[in-house]
């Protein structure tokens, strides 16, 4: 009998578990079931330890302590630091659609599936603890004006799988995948030098697919409002806000995929095709990204 979340599927071991709110996996080719639990064990505490670490629900995590600072200066550690970082290069190369204080907007949008759309109000009355331009960050010190708060939605399961690659590689040499929620990344070819094959989801139908994907190196992610919308009238709200608003991007695609040498990049570059609404495609285009957009 296998360990408790450990699967046997062709040449592959199957370590399956929960995260983030997302179902996870890591597919490991190897014969040696020690191997194979190892690499899920490494997999798992990393997925843990970032979600712990960066999730804005838990109270002990950092990223509570940072939105719990009250325009107090606070000292981060490097991993913290280098995610910041990230979040203002994005925020840079977006020309401030990217922004990771727009989370505080979720005090007036939940998307459920429902015909709940918020007042104008509500979401007027947020707009001002939006903008990451308001946040004063000279590494390794943080200030974060009272009442705004810090959300690495956008980035935080695209770093875990990134994250997760790097533990693997310390356990194994064997070929795997990394798959927490749909955003995946591989460590190289298989065995045989023949690539991974990996399935796109159909926005209308979940189990549905809509492609396949051959992948021997790098990663993908994917944003979409397959999961998170709201329905009003007819009308599809996706939940990726645009920050000068409040309110739901206008005309996106359903869902933007897109490969990258690591996830935390294709995770960036997919949300950016969603913040560019219409223009998605001449985005991606422009920026000479492999993409697969459905709308």
């Amino acid at each position: 009998m296998l360990p408790q979340g450990l699967s046997r599927s062709g040449d592959n071991y199957i370590f399956a578990f929960r995260a983030m709110a997302a179902p996870c996996e890591v597919k490991i080719e190897t014969d040696d079931v020690a191997v194979a639990q190892a690499a899920g064990d490494a997999v798992c505490g990393e997925a843990l330890r970032v979600e712990y670490k960066y999730s804005r629900y838990r109270s002990g995590s950092m990223l509570s302590r940072l939105n719990a600072s009250a325009g107090q200066k606070v000292r981060v550690d490097d991993e913290t630091a280098n995610l910041l970082d990230f979040a203002a290069h994005c925020h840079s190369i977006s020309g401030g659609l990217f922004d990771i204080t727009s989370g505080v907007l979720r005090k007036a949008w939940s998307f459920n599936g429902s015909d709940h759309i918020p007042d104008a109000s509500h979401v007027a009355e947020l707009l001002p603890l939006v903008g990451w331009q308001k946040v004063r960050w000279q590494r390794p010190w943080l200030m974060l004006p009272t009442g705004m708060e810090l959300d690495l939605g956008g980035i935080g399961k695209e770093y875990a799988v990134d994250s997760a690659i790097a533990a693997v590689r310390q356990v194994t040499s064997c070929p795997a995948l990394v798959n927490f929620g749909g955003d995946l990344r591989v460590t190289g070819p298989r065995s045989d030098g023949t690539k991974w094959n990996v399935a796109i989801e159909s926005v209308e139908r979940s189990g549905q697919l809509a492609a396949m994907i051959e992948l021997d190196a790098g990663a993908l992610a994917t944003s979409g409002d397959a999961r998170r919308f709201l329905m009003k009238d007819g009308v599809r709200y996706g939940h990726i806000l645009d920050p000068r608003t409040g309110h739901p991007i206008a005309a996106p695609p359903r869902s933007v995929t897109v490969a990258a040498p690591t996830c935390t990049e294709a995770g960036m570059f997919s949300t950016m095709a969603i913040l560019n609404g219409r223009a998605a495609e001449t985005f991606l285009q422009r920026e000479e990204i492999q993409a697969w957009c459905i709308r």
